[in-house]
């Protein structure tokens, strides 16, 4: 079956494509290995996150978007086209509709950089639309109802925060408080208190393995390995589950807190449809062991966590193509 439709979350930390008919086929960090003699890109993906760190020291990795925005759009263009292209395929003859989430806070600029990049990629036809909007779609959120909803999509370099109604925002923060500043904070913290440097990699794997929001009553402990400040040879320390906690507590509450501001200005009846309605979780920074019941405890509303909530963003750019779809049919019809 040719490939007409793509859906692509164009993350900071990781980028994932749906495709029409079969659902997500990559989930891959968003990452290119480039050789800065040669000045040329080597690899995309995971490819490139396997290169990296394990080669010369003139390859180098590349973030294409920092903080939720595109830092270098020429890299952008290309990993666009190098998904696109391995989704569609050799044989497909028709180029894709593409829909690509952008943050909620992305100017216009911005906006356009990315339909240049989709075009450049070889879209037929490039559709933006906020990621709150597919976030929401995504955790199954009727964003349609004239009833207040409140969506955190906590993604690697920022979260959105936003109240939806009527299929619109009716209110929106982006807030660069994500899953990479997570992973900082527990580098920072084995640095300030062990005198050991560790990677982001390692201290994705602590979060990931034993991180918890919550004290434990049974301490998970885990060993990392990094180097030490002072002798520069390699050090194993051992990290327990509380010292993950101690270690991004700050930025959780930074999190809590940017909730708390936008219950604030949302409307009083929208309020009360979040309050019986709940607080949904999405984006890979949400599955951080008891965040959701840090937020409930905090703010009083019931927190949710959706099923999938890494890939919500992408499953909802899939629904939004099915609906624009479904529309044009009707028009045709009609």
């Amino acid at each position: 079956m040719p490939v007409t439709d793509i859906g692509i979350d164009l993350g900071t930390a990781t980028i994932i494509v749906y495709v029409r008919g079969k659902g997500i086929l990559y989930q891959e960090p968003s990452v290119v290995a480039y050789d800065r003699d040669a000045n040329q890109i080597l690899a995309f993906g995971n490819e490139a996150a396997q290169c990296i760190g394990k080669m010369p020291g003139n390859i180098v990795g590349i973030r294409p978007l920092k903080d939720g925005v595109i830092s270098d759009f020429v890299v952008t263009e290309r990993m666009l086209r190098y998904f696109i292209r391995k989704s569609m395929g050799n044989w497909n003859i028709l180029k894709p509709r593409i829909c690509i989430c952008v943050p909620g806070g992305v100017s216009d600029i911005e906006r356009r950089a990315v339909e240049e990049a989709a075009y450049r990629a070889g879209a037929r036809d490039a559709v933006l639309v906020r990621e709150p909007i597919v976030a929401a779609m995504g955790a199954g959120v009727d964003i349609m109802r004239p009833c207040g909803s409140m969506i955190v999509n906590i993604g690697g370099g920022v979260s959105e925060i936003a109240v939806l109604s009527l299929g619109g925002i009716v209110i929106s923060k982006s807030v660069r408080i994500a899953g990479e500043t997570f992973d900082t904070a527990i580098c920072k913290y084995i640095h300030d208190n062990y005198g050991v440097i560790i990677g982001s990699q390692s201290a994705e794997n602590l979060k990931i393995q034993i991180g918890s929001v919550e004290s434990a009553p049974n301490q998970k402990q885990m060993q990392v390995t990094g180097r030490d400040v002072d002798a520069g040879f390699p050090r194993n320390v051992s990290i327990t589950t509380d010292q993950v906690k101690e270690a991004v507590a700050p930025e959780v509450r930074g999190i809590i807190e940017e909730i708390r501001m936008v219950m604030e200005k949302t409307p009083p009846d929208l309020a009360g449809d979040i309050a019986q309605r709940g607080i949904v979780l999405t984006g890979g920074g949400a599955m951080l062991k008891g965040l959701q019941s840090e937020i409930e405890r905090a703010t009083g509303i019931h927190t949710l966590l959706a099923d999938h909530p890494q890939q919500a963003v992408a499953l909802g750019t899939g629904q939004y193509i099915r609906a624009m779809s479904d529309f044009e049919r009707a028009k045709r019809f009609h």
